[in-house]
């Protein structure tokens, strides 16, 4: 009996301190792992972040780096059996513009997390939609054109990232036409009424695209409201709702439901960040952003 134990205790050790793993990197592991191909040196972040020391002494510019938040696509990217991680990250040198990069993440023999590679996207660029589907990653992005500013792209573009069986990455890319109304298409309800602000649980705020008409709930009522096309990309105005259920509702919820379509009305442009839609407000020398997730219509 001794000896049955003494095997079956043999083969759990031998199980636990096998090869790798075959689950991708938790966000935990991602958040302190090691990067390379964004500055010359390999750089190691803390809870996502990393920051390199001034430029200058004293001097408050310095470079930057980290991951963005909710963003984490898993499956096996090499067909070996385990897991990868896809993230997405975003530097900066100090200046205006920020740089973003798609870094596929495996373990290695010892457990220890490895950046198989980072495939830069460009500055400023936006992600629309991301899948990782048959080992490929599939991208939809929105960069600047000839023509765009690097503040305002408007080309559309799918790219595939494919990891080869020797570690090399494969890119091809292919033109999907310019950034127009018909991308707000889908259901979005809103999760944040600023960066820093999110919604209450308590309520609810969606947004559906028809033509040109946006429509939901608002928290309390449900709306619809005329929407028009600018002449830059992603320029957009909306109207008062025209429109609109006159149900009475609790005093939070009819305040919630104000300052909601009263923002509306101050849209003045959308983009996309990590999948997510996010409509620009401003108001005279306010200004501001509603961030949305993409939703299944019908889903709880």
């Amino acid at each position: 009996m001794r000896a049955v134990i003494a095997s079956l205790l043999l083969i759990l050790l031998m199980v636990g301190c096998g090869p790798g793993r075959v689950d991708a990197p938790s966000v935990q592991e991602l958040a302190n792992a090691t990067y390379s191909g964004i500055f010359e040196e390999p750089l190691t972040m803390t809870d996502g972040k990393w920051e390199g020391e001034p430029y200058a002494t004293g001097g408050a510019s310095r470079p930057a780096a980290g991951l963005v938040d909710g963003f984490r696509l898993t499956g096996d990217l090499n067909q070996d059996g385990a897991e990868e991680a896809v993230v997405l990250l975003w530097s900066s040198s100090g200046g205006s513009g920020t740089f973003d990069y798609i870094a596929l993440m495996g373990f290695g023999r010892e457990g220890e997390v490895l950046d198989l590679a980072t495939v830069p996207l460009g500055d400023r660029v936006q992600l629309r939609s991301a899948h990782l589907l048959e080992g490929r990653v599939e991208l939809d992005l929105i960069q600047a054109g000839p023509e765009d500013a690097a503040c305002c792209p408007g080309q559309k573009v799918k790219s595939i990232i494919v990891l080869a069986e020797n570690g090399q990455v494969e890119i091809t890319t292919e033109d999907q036409g310019r950034l127009s109304l018909a991308d707000l298409a889908g259901n979005w309800a809103l999760t944040r009424f600023s960066r820093d602000e999110p919604v209450s649980q308590d309520f609810e705020f969606t947004l559906q695209f028809d033509g040109k008409r946006v429509g939901g709930k608002a928290a309390c009522n449900v709306y619809t409201a005329r929407i028009g096309e600018g002449e830059g990309p992603g320029e957009v105005s909306l109207t008062r709702p025209s429109a609109m259920t006159r149900m009475i509702c609790p005093t939070e919820y009819m305040a919630a439901e104000k300052r909601y379509l009263k923002t509306l009305q101050m849209v003045t442009s959308f983009s996309f960040q990590a999948g997510k839609l996010m409509l620009h407000w401003r108001q005279e020398e306010d200004a501001g952003t509603l961030v949305f997730n993409s939703y299944e219509a019908g889903s709880e």
